[in-house]
């Protein structure tokens, strides 16, 4: 009974290749085009065909391809950022060729958002939040740059303008009028005091040469 249940099995699997083996070969070609613009055409599009082991083909730049596959065969059209679309290619045809337009439609996926931050742990993250500087907002900028410190720093570094160099020769020319009609007090000279001093030793000796 064993032996009749194998050899039925047997011709039952036989048989069923068989019938896989009479399906016709057809000549599939065709162009793959964007279902939303049929003039526009989409290169290098995977062709899978499921009826026969996943055998793979792959259309040219033009969106172009032809192979040879069977009736009936089921074939799977996918591309990146386009949905799979499947064609079933016809059985009794008259000719062993089929020619068909494959129009593939866009596929929009909308991906959750991901977000990197630069801290490996939270620890980390709080560490870096403690000691982060916050930028000075306007008026703290402002009330830096009037400051009395950088606007000593700045007179250090910045070269004098027209205005600065103008009122300086000015200032510098009152300065000489002013001295040029001054008297010196002969009182404040050393010179002068000196001098005085040579006169009275000198008449001092007059005199007792004189008496003499």
């Amino acid at each position: 009974m064993k032996y009749l249940i194998g050899i039925l099995f047997l011709l039952v699997s036989v048989g069923a290749m068989a019938q896989q083996k009479e399906k016709p070969l057809v000549q599939f070609s065709g162009v793959v085009h964007n279902a939303d613009s049929t003039k526009s055409i989409v290169p290098y599009v995977t062709i899978t065909n499921k009826s026969f082991n996943n055998q793979t083909f792959v259309s040219s730049y033009n969106g172009y391809f032809s192979f040879v596959a069977h009736e009936q065969d089921t074939l799977v059209f996918t591309s990146i950022g386009f949905a799979a679309t499947t064609v079933v290619i016809p059985a009794n045809l008259p000719a062993k060729s089929y020619t068909t337009q494959v129009n593939i439609k866009p596929q929009i996926v909308n991906l959750p958002t991901f977000r990197v931050f630069p801290w490996a742990t939270t620890d980390e993250f709080k560490k870096d939040f403690l000691n982060m500087k916050l930028a000075d907002d306007d008026l703290e900028i402002a009330r830096k740059n009037i400051s009395h410190i950088t606007i000593a720093a700045s007179g250090n570094t910045l070269p004098r303008d027209g205005g600065e160099m103008q009122a300086g020769y000015a200032q510098q020319e009152h300065n000489n009028i002013v001295n040029s009609h001054s008297t010196v007090n002969p009182l404040l000279s050393p010179i002068a005091w000196g001098t005085l001093i040579n006169q009275i030793a000198a008449g001092d000796k007059s005199r007792q040469n004189n008496g003499n």
